[in-house]
């Protein structure tokens, strides 16, 4: 008998990686569909509802801008944390600052 043996790289599968501005994007162009249509059956009229329709639609378009500048701005993060930083160097902890006041140190004063 053999136990569970350990997955290997092959067997693993990766699931599909989900675009959430993408889903939405199409809930709100559904509600920009639907709204108009509930508003019509509850009486609303039709200008009513055409301008409900037209409004949700800028709505859902500055959005969709908005969502889009986002991931943009967040995947050139992303990208500027992988990428090596060339020509600097970043000194953390002591002896970091330049310049100033060094008080202390082995050399006497005169």
């Amino acid at each position: 008998m053999s136990g569970p043996r350990p997955a290997s790289e092959a067997d693993r599968v990766i699931p599909p990686s989900r675009d959430t501005a993408t889903d939405v994007i199409r809930w709100a162009a559904f509600s920009c569909l639907l709204v108009p249509v509930v508003l019509l059956g509850y009486g609303t009229s039709l200008a009513g509802a055409a301008g409900t329709a037209l409004g949700l639609a800028a709505v859902t378009g500055a959005c969709r801008v908005l969502l889009r500048q986002s991931e943009r701005g967040a995947a050139r993060m992303a990208a500027e944390d992988r990428a090596p930083h060339r020509g600097r160097r970043h000194r953390t902890g002591t002896g970091s600052h330049r310049g100033g006041r060094h008080t202390g140190g082995d050399t006497p004063v005169s």
